[in-house]
């Protein structure tokens, strides 16, 4: 059964889908599927999970973080630490035939014991390491090295944003899609994992680090913000606004070269070492200890308005920098981005709301939906995929065994 309320885009109407997960990486892919029309239908712990009160969370200690992970979703509460709960979810994975979950690997959401009466069962569970012992988007970067290339060192620089988690979401989003799309085809049933190490150390691979690594024997050296192989770093305008500047085409270095009035003294370097910087990107990056102070003294003697429109003009690509408060208040992310729109929050606060992050030409794009309340679907859900009836469900409330928002 589809989703039946507002959706951002109905590409998978007709699918779904039970989560059981708590934090990033699992809520990202049912938020992904859910966003694309998807029933996506949360089973959590009686009084939310262990993310339910996860911060930022507002004064009435709501987390904003939960209420964002989780719209257009459905809620379920049961009691999850006694036979009869886990017995409900159990059978709501079966009936259901779509699976996603951060739940360990062995346990009573196993996908043998989920699979029993079910063998065309879909599981894509997200774990830690590919073993099933734990780990964190933080513990699993220290692993990789990127802390240590991170900054200018030499301490490790641990980043703010949980990429692997949000990496392995939308890689489990696509792997839920890509076993349903063999099970079509063949009939079969499969558990899919995804650990966050092998999505953390396999995109170092995909990046060629690894590659890397063994054929020069060392460790990339720490570059603060400059960017590798690339004329790419941050400046400080007349006005001190600091902007990165990235070129990586010969037209955007010929532009940001004219644009700065440099020609002469780039031309000098080039002269002076026997090389040519016009279409190679590799030869700006070994040569920046001479580029950079031309770009910095020619940054540095004009106000950032009149670098931008210049750049602008030229197709060179820059940015200043700026706090997230900053970006929030650009009409173009936020208030005038079709991306966003308005739906009625459980928390109450009334706030722009992200959908789909892709657009469709071809649909009308449709509000965002609200995260539910803790439990809020328990009767109808129960009631359409187990068929219940209200004086079970009932009975089964009165128990302590479900809740009803």
């Amino acid at each position: 059964m589809g989703s039946t309320g507002l959706i951002m885009y109905n590409l998978l109407n007709g699918l779904s889908v039970i989560e059981a997960s708590s934090f990033v990486a699992s809520p990202t892919a049912g938020l992904y599927m859910a966003q694309m029309g998807a029933e996506v239908i949360r089973v959590d712990q009686i009084g939310g999970g262990p993310d339910f009160r996860r911060w930022p969370v507002t004064e009435a200690n709501d987390s904003l973080y939960w209420e964002n992970l989780n719209r257009a979703k459905k809620s379920v509460a049961l009691d999850l630490g006694s036979p009869a709960g886990r017995e409900l979810l159990q059978e709501l994975v079966r009936k259901t035939g779509q699976f996603v979950t951060n739940f360990p690997a062995e346990g009573f959401l196993s996908h043998a014991k989920l699979s029993e009466g079910r063998a065309d069962l879909v599981t894509v569970r997200v774990m830690g390491w590919a073993d099933g012992s734990p780990a964190l988007d933080y513990t699993v970067n220290n692993s990789v090295g990127y802390p240590m290339m991170t900054g200018a060192g030499p301490e490790p620089v641990n980043h703010v944003l949980p990429a692997w988690d949000l990496l392995s979401g939308a890689y489990a989003a696509f792997a839920m899609l890509a076993a349903i799309q063999r099970r079509t085809v063949s009939g079969e049933g499969s558990e899919v994992r995804i650990p966050l190490s092998d999505v953390a150390i396999g995109t170092v691979a995909n990046l060629g680090g690894i590659a890397e690594v063994l054929y020069t024997g060392e460790n990339r050296p720490r570059l603060g913000n400059a960017v590798y192989g690339l004329f790419g770093r941050d400046f400080v305008t007349a006005d001190g606004v600091r902007t990165m500047i990235v070129v990586v085409t010969p037209r955007q270095w010929a532009n940001l070269v004219a644009a700065l009035k440099l020609e002469a003294a780039v031309t000098s370097i080039e002269t002076a070492r026997g090389v040519n910087f016009a279409k190679d990107d590799g030869l700006r990056f070994n040569h920046r200890d001479a580029l950079y102070p031309l770009f910095e003294a020619a940054i540095a003697a004009r106000p950032h308005a009149d670098l931008a429109a210049a750049f602008d003009a030229g197709g060179i690509v820059h940015s200043a920098y700026r706090t997230m408060k900053d970006a929030v208040a650009d009409p173009a992310l936020v208030a005038n981005n079709p991306v966003f729109g308005r739906a009625a929050n459980p928390s109450g606060f009334d706030y722009p709301a992200a959908g789909s992050f892709a657009t469709v030409p071809q649909m009308e794009r449709q509000a965002p939906q609200p995260a539910p309340v803790n439990g809020g679907n328990s009767e109808e859900v129960l009631a359409e995929r187990l068929g219940l009836s209200s004086g079970q469900i009932a009975a089964l409330i009165d128990a302590g065994t479900v809740r009803q928002a």
